[in-house]
């Protein structure tokens, strides 16, 4: 018997690139962690209500103590204007294996719209 291998015990089907392969282990279940997006509006939140409670002066203090610029520590808090019912279902999401279900720069427009009905519109469409 040249050239024959004989394997035993279990295979387990695996994707190679655009086709298939075996491995004596199965591929690990899906890795699922908050997302992006939901983790930096926690953090929004954190911010604004330490600002409120005066442990940070203002927001230009805050930007300087976390290393942003102005502009971008505004791009975040603006998160804390969405309706409360869009903020629940954004800290809802989960990105898994590494891909994230929406973007924060999505986000933007929802967050600008002047009701929240308007935004819980914008945001199904940005949802898809």
């Amino acid at each position: 018997m040249t050239g024959t291998k004989v394997v035993t015990g279990e295979l387990h089907r695996v994707p190679r690139g655009r086709g298939k392969g075996f491995a004596s282990e199965p591929t690990p279940a899906p890795v699922a962690r908050p997302a992006r997006v939901a983790v930096m509006l926690a953090l929004a939140h954190l911010i604004q209500r330490a600002i409120d409670r005066g442990e940070l002066p203002d927001q230009a203090e805050a930007a300087r103590r976390l290393g942003l610029t102005r502009a971008r520590l505004t791009q975040l808090l603006d998160l804390t204007l969405l309706g409360p019912d869009v903020q629940e279902r954004v800290l809802a999401l989960e990105s898994v294996d590494g891909t994230e279900p929406l973007s924060e720069r999505v986000l933007r427009p929802v967050a600008r719209a002047p009701s929240w009905a308007e935004q819980r519109t914008l945001f199904e469409s940005a949802r898809g």
